[in-house]
């Protein structure tokens, strides 16, 4: 399994409404998910930085580059844009960690 971490930034005022679109997340877009093999996905949130720290875990990290294409991932950006910094395609700003230490 390969781990992948990666942090994003919401905007002020918007860690209630981040939570409840998560909380009601699209199961379409969960299985669009599954499909690319993520599991173990968490997002955790640094409230005094409106930081979101992202980790999941997939068999093969390069089945992940075909979800941007996918025209319900598209939707789902379009839906959270609001809410966090995003880049002009509405794919959030994301920063991918490099991973320093691990204990299995």
């Amino acid at each position: 399994m390969q781990r992948k971490a990666f942090k994003m930034y919401l905007l002020p005022g918007h860690s209630v409404e981040y939570k409840k679109r998560h909380d009601e997340i699209w199961p379409e877009l969960v299985e669009l998910l599954h499909q690319a093999g993520i599991q173990n996905y968490s997002i955790f949130l640094d409230e005094s930085t409106r930081t979101l720290f992202a980790y999941l875990e997939a068999p093969d990290l390069a089945a992940l580059d075909s979800l941007p294409a996918q025209e319900l991932m598209k939707k789902w950006w379009a839906y959270m844009a609001d809410i966090m910094e995003t880049n002009t395609d509405h794919s959030p700003v994301s920063i991918d960690l490099t991973p320093v230490f691990y204990v299995a």
